[in-house]
């Protein structure tokens, strides 16, 4: 499958879902620990991709989505940003309205 497919196919199947270092439960760099930390906080499930354990993802993911750097949160098939933005949303309470908001959309 073509790389960029994938990555498609990756951020239409899972509705929440971050592109990181390492996995939620060891994370491999400090941005992608405290992104994490930020999301778990808001109780819902979500999806994971180890860059590091995906070189194509990790070297084709910056191009598609015009952000250079990693972690990379997507939420229903957009593009949410990187470490600090996520940080920003969870301390003004924005993350927890849009992860609730979006989640409440697809239990209807």
């Amino acid at each position: 499958m073509d790389i960029i497919k994938k990555i498609e196919n990756q951020i239409k199947d899972n509705v929440i879902l971050i592109y990181m270092k390492g996995t939620p439960s060891a994370p491999s760099c400090g941005f992608s620990a405290q992104a994490v930390q930020a999301l778990s906080a808001c109780g819902e499930k979500f999806a994971y991709v180890d860059v590091l354990e995906n070189t194509d993802i990790r070297r084709e993911l910056p191009k598609y989505a015009n952000w250079p750097t990693f972690p990379q949160l997507w939420i229903d098939g957009e593009l949410i940003g990187g470490c600090s933005i996520i940080i920003e949303m969870m301390q003004n309470g924005d993350l927890q309205k849009l992860i609730s908001k979006t989640i409440n959309k697809y239990n209807k």
